[in-house]
């Protein structure tokens, strides 16, 4: 269809979004329609929802892997440019922010998954790992969340010593470890259940609990405190 020669007020209900939203509300909106806002227009011979559906194509049609897209990666799509592109980027970073403000707010872990709720939307869908640190008093309230490396693929260098001293310098009574697995397999490595029971009798030398450790992998995560392996 050749939207050139068509008011916007002529498209199809579908084709406009905007007009969808006001009538029915946003949750009547599919994940295609609601980009398709965010770009605000398509290309000469393509609607808005048209384009945007080609980004989800891209990306399996599924939002967490297009949230792994950079730049460079979505510009390479016949109609998006980079303005397009930063709007999508900054949209899917906004909803990181957002979950994690919520956790925040709540200041107080009580169980695993509040653990992969903070730090899913950080580092779950990275394409390279990185390890974390979050540090509770003794209410288990968060004092601070610290990445204490990032890597490659595969791995990434923990140094225990440098993961004491914050804890020490923050004052903290316990603390849970946290990093991804790329490859999306949640279970834990030879090296990871090393690195675990290491930190976990070197913190007790300075009367620091390790309460858990999280590998998130994607939308699933491991927890050895959940597991008992800790």
């Amino acid at each position: 269809m050749e939207y050139t020669n068509l008011r916007i007020k002529d498209w199809a209900i579908e084709d406009r979004p905007r007009e969808k939203l006001l009538e029915k509300g946003i949750r009547s909106l599919s994940n295609a329609e609601i980009i398709a806002i965010l770009l605000g227009s398509g290309t000469k011979n393509e609607s808005a929802v048209d384009l945007s559906k080609k980004v989800l194509k891209t990306a399996s049609n599924n939002l967490n892997e297009l949230a792994k897209l950079e730049i460079s990666d979505l510009i390479r799509i016949k109609g998006i440019g980079q303005a397009k592109a930063i709007t999508i980027i900054a949209a899917l970073e906004l909803g990181r922010r957002r979950k994690i403000a919520d956790i925040i707010d709540k200041n107080k872990i009580t169980e695993s998954k509040d653990v992969f709720d903070l730090f899913c939307p950080i580092i779950g869908d990275l394409a390279y790992e990185e390890f974390w640190i979050l540090l509770l008093n003794r209410s288990n309230q968060i004092i601070d969340k610290i990445k204490i490396s990032q890597g490659g693929v595969a791995s990434t260098v923990i140094d225990i010593k440098i993961i004491l001293k914050k804890a020490i310098d923050k004052l903290a009574s316990s603390i849970i470890l946290c990093h991804n697995h790329p490859s999306g397999n949640k279970n834990p490595s030879s090296s990871d259940n090393s690195i675990t029971q290491k930190l976990k009798l070197a913190a007790e030398y300075v009367d620091i609990k390790v309460l858990d450790h999280i590998i998130i992998a994607d939308t699933q995560y491991y927890s050895y405190a959940d597991e008992e392996s800790l």
